[in-house]
């Protein structure tokens, strides 16, 4: 029997809805908010506000491009966290009107697990490349910095995890230091296929195990332009290029450290990567070119499942709904990970 399920995500900036068949993506929705840009960050509370404003006329539309009614969900996934309280509080409080107006199951949704889970997605017109379980998942977004081990869809461990900073926070501030607009990460990308990632050498962290840490790496970052700005105040517009292209190259580099000592210790050659940073052109073919020298299965997400989306809310929906794990009209939204 064929299963629709309706996601909803309202972590951070992004207002999302899609529709899901069984594991087919009918629909994906995203409305993206522009306001954050000139404070060079995310405002929680102009967030919460623009997913207001954003959210009916949203999952309006992704039931719409899908073709189905409200009465033809068998249940509406959304996300609990983690992420920004108010921002999950519009999500969560719309899924429970809607649940009650139309007498439809509620199913929360972990965001990491969902970004985890997007690689379980298919088009309508085709069926894209999913891992075997178990496998590997180096999970790398603003936030967060992780490998998961993945034994199925419902059983994951996280057996890696930055101290500190993540590897997207390292991209955004070192971006804001050198004046480049927000966000971050993806000006540096850009600005780093231009560079020579030889150029500088910055601080590579020693952390036990498969943990990560990026705040060293920062301060590195920092105190060389500091230095070199002191003496030379356009060093920083002379060696944008080529300080992008060492900092990308020195993020991945970290990354994939951890994510090869994992492989090989724990003997699982099917390596997935997810989340926003997953978008990083970088990184992609970083992982690409070392599964082909270690004999991985490589699993890079589509662009449009990298960022936060519904479509991976819905599909890890999916498999709890197939367990019978419904939400009940008392839960509520948390901010962090334990906490869930």
């Amino acid at each position: 029997m064929d299963i629709t399920i309706l996601g909803i995500e309202s972590s951070c900036d992004d207002t999302s809805a899609a529709v899901l068949r069984n594991n087919v993506l009918l629909s994906n929705v995203i409305a993206s908010q522009a306001v954050h840009v000139k404070y060079g960050g995310v405002i929680p509370e102009l967030a919460s506000r623009a997913h207001q404003q954003n959210i009916i006329p949203v999952v309006d539309t992704a039931l719409r491009e899908a073709g189905i009614d409200a009465s033809q969900l068998d249940a509406i996934a959304f996300t609990r966290g983690p992420g920004l309280v108010g921002s999950l509080l519009v999500g969560v409080s719309f899924t429970k009107g809607l649940s009650i107006a139309r007498n439809i199951p509620m199913v929360e949704v972990n965001h990491l697990q969902g970004h985890i889970l997007s690689h379980f997605i298919d088009l309508p017109d085709r069926a894209l490349p999913h891992p075997g379980f178990p496998f590997l998942c180096l999970l790398v977004s603003g936030g967060h910095t992780q490998i998961v081990r993945v034994d199925s869809p419902l059983e994951m461990e996280i057996i890696g995890t930055t101290i500190d900073d993540a590897a997207g926070e390292a991209f955004d501030k070192c971006a804001k230091v050198m004046g480049l607009p927000y966000p971050g990460g993806p000006v540096i990308d850009r600005l780093a296929r231009e560079g020579d990632p030889k150029a500088f050498r910055f601080a590579h962290p020693h952390v036990e195990g498969y943990d990560y840490s990026f705040s060293g790496l920062k301060t590195s970052f920092l105190y060389t332009l500091r230095d070199a700005v002191a003496a030379d105040p356009d060093f920083i517009e002379k060696h944008k290029a080529d300080l992008c292209a060492s900092l990308q190259s020195t993020i991945i580099e970290i990354l994939l450290d951890k994510l090869v000592r994992a492989s090989k210790e724990t003997g699982i050659r099917d390596i997935a990567i997810a989340g926003g940073v997953s978008a990083n052109s970088g990184l992609r073919n970083g992982i690409t070119e070392a599964g082909r020298r270690r004999g991985w299965r490589t699993f890079i997400p589509e662009f449009k499942f990298t960022t936060d989306n519904a479509a991976m809310i819905a599909m890890a929906g999916y498999y709890r709904y197939r367990q019978d794990e419904f939400a009940t009209l008392d839960v509520s939204p948390v901010a962090r990970l334990e906490e869930l």
